[in-house]
Parts: structure tokens; sequence; C-alpha cells
């Protein structure tokens, strides 16, 4: 069936690529980091995750939407996304939660989307030229204007999009613990997904929310058990602040970073991020955990990496490796209560394969041995 000019989207890319399809969501133009994301379930806690902001997220499962949207499995309360990209929409919510349909959903938080597009070919694009940077509009469908739109936009390097996400002030969590006397972890907002914050819950934790911007001194006044350094988008490069107030809390407390967090903390600790050719995007990722020998299936969201070679002295070890492309998942200083993770231990891919992470933690406030 022909799609009406109302219903009309392009994709167009700095490198010349145009797709072409129909619209799903809100009208309008954004511009954004053109990324793939190969969960096959998922949609809307890819779609609430901070992290992704910036970005316009690419589905590689052809068919979207078959489940709709309900309110319990947000990551944050609005979509995050820049832009969404599908082959196909489900033409049937079903699932005994769905409270609306994804189209619907997407319209109400002002999300531009567009299904039709070949996304095989546009994958297959991604993998061999990288993350592109891309317009994904329903206002203007002038290819070339696109490409143009599209090369004179920002890239994700350099820039600190934490601050777009972040909370304005502290904040405790508004989950409580069971039992008495918990432990009291300060997590460090730059993003952070929900389920991080339920996940430090259920593991015996009273959780103060902070923003990235925090210093040194606020934190020491909250008198926290743990520091936990969150998820969140961007180049930790650009976040010179964040890395000045780990860099002084190292050695004070007990320290846990994932993903983004993971970034920083390698920062702080002396070392360098590099920007991955097309990042790690979905909830297959294998991952080997050094010790063990043993293999996590994990869930993944980022276009940078920390080399743990680049850091100075000899007091980090790596902890875990990719298995796709041999980079740094994970590490752990020597002779501190220090570690931090590259993947999303609060996630299910496999299904609890990580969660072993938050009681090590938890271990470490209470001045046990490292487990």
């Amino acid at each position: 069936m022909a799609v009406s000019d109302a219903n009309k989207a392009i994709l167009a890319l700095e490198d010349g690529t145009v797709f072409r399809g129909e619209s799903f969501g809100a009208p309008g133009e954004v511009a954004g980091e053109v990324i793939f994301n190969t969960a096959m379930t998922g949609y809307q806690e890819i779609l609430t995750d901070p992290s992704y902001k910036g970005q316009i997220v690419t589905m590689t499962t052809p068919l979207i939407g078959n489940t709709g949207v309900n309110s319990e499995d947000a990551e944050s309360p609005k979509a995050q996304t820049e832009g969404f990209v599908i082959r196909a929409l489900s033409p049937v919510a079903s699932n005994w939660r769905t409270q609306q349909t994804l189209g619907e959903w997407l319209k109400q938080n002002g999300t531009v989307a567009i299904q039709g597009v070949d996304t095989r070919a546009l994958t297959n694009l991604l993998r061999e030229k990288g993350a592109l940077k891309g317009i994904l509009s329903t206002v203007d469908l002038d290819p070339a204007r696109g490409v143009n739109k599209a090369k004179a936009s920002p890239g994700l390097a350099g820039r600190d999009l934490v601050k777009e996400v972040t909370c304005k002030k502290a904040t405790p969590w508004p989950e409580k613990p069971a039992g008495t006397n918990p432990l009291h972890v300060v997590a460090v907002d730059c993003g952070m997904k929900a389920h991080i914050a339920r996940m430090l819950v259920l593991s015996g934790c009273r959780v103060t929310v902070v923003p990235a911007t925090v210093k040194a001194e606020e934190i020491a006044e909250l008198k926290a058990d743990g520091l936990f350094l969150s998820n969140g988008p961007g180049d930790p490069e650009g976040m010179p602040y964040l890395v000045s107030t780990v860099k002084r809390c190292i050695g004070r407390m007990p320290l846990f970073g994932i993903c983004l967090g993971h970034q920083i903390l390698g920062l702080a600790l002396g070392g360098k991020s590099t920007k991955l050719k097309f990042g790690h995007h979905g909830a297959n990722h294998p991952v080997l955990e050094l010790r063990t020998g043993k293999v996590e299936i994990t869930s993944q969201n980022h276009g940078f990496s920390v080399d743990p070679a680049t850091i100075p002295g000899n007091d980090i070890e790596l902890t875990h490796l990719n298995l796709n492309d041999k980079t740094c998942e994970g590490m752990r200083h020597k002779r501190l209560p220090v570690f931090s993770v590259q993947y999303h231990p609060e996630a299910s891919p496999g299904p609890h394969d990580a969660r072993y992470l938050f009681e090590r933690f938890v271990n470490q406030m209470k001045g046990k041995a490292d487990s």
C-alpha cells in the first residue's frame, strides 16, 4: 500500500545514503548518531534508557511493537533516544500488561520514528563504516538537504550529554530495602537506569541519587558506605568534572561503576578511552570472566571503551573480556575495594549471570574479602 505524503519519512546519513519509510511516531526532525541494537526484546527499556541520548537507534529484529508499552518497564520517565528506526511495526500489541501501543507512546513522547527501512542493509552499512551521523525527518524529505544536515550535525566524540539527563539535586531513591540498618549507597546519576537502583535496594542498600556535578565534599557529607557510578550517554572525556570528583573519592570508600561509570573510573585512574567503530548495543554479548573462565551473556550499550593498559602502574587488573572484539569489560583495583564493568549486570539476558557483582559490592561495603 502506498504511503501518503503526510506519513512519509527519511533517514539521511552523512555518507550520502538515504533510507525512505513511513512515520509511526511524532512528526519532526532529529539529528543523532545512528547505531544498531541486536536485542530481540526490550524495546521499551531501550527507548527509555538515558544512555541512548544523542543516538538514533535501529533495531535489527524485524518486527517491533508486538507487546505494546506499559508503565512498569520504563528505565526513566520518558523516551530518551533521539529517534527510532525499525523494519516493521506490529499491527497488534498483545500482552496482558499492555497499556498503549508503541506508536501511541512515541507520539506522546515526541519521538520521531520510521518503519519500512531495510534494517539489515542499514546494519551492514554501519558494521562496515562504523556509526554514522544521521537526520531522521518527517518534515523535510529532500535527500540532499538531509545528507548535508547529517554532515553538519554534532557527533558524540567530546560531547557531555550527561548534563542533559542527570538529576538536579540529591534525592533519596523512593524504594527502601527490607530490614534494619541498611547500607547507604550514594549513586552518581549519569543517566542511571531505574533497575540499577532497584538492584541496589534488593541487595539491601538505601540509595541516595546525586547529580553528576556532585563534589567530593558533598559525597563525604552524605556519609555513604559505598559510591556507585552509573551508566549514561556520550563521551567520558567530555566529563572532566566527574573524573576529578571520582579521583578524589578513590580509596575513601568502596566504589562500583557500570558502563559510563566504568569509563569514568578508568579515566580517574589515569587511563584513556577510545571510540569503538560501531559500539556494543544489545542483549546477547558474550563476556568472559577471566578468574573463573565462565562466560556471561550480557546486555550492553556503549560506544567508547577503556584500555586498562593505559592506566599507569600495576594496581589495575583486567577481570572481564569481550569475546567478540577482545575489549575490556571489567577491571578491579588490586589493593582497594574498587571495581567496574562495562556491561549491565542489572539486566537479565543470561538471565542472572552477572548479579554476583551487586553482592560483591555489598560485601566490600561490609568489609569482607573480595569474592
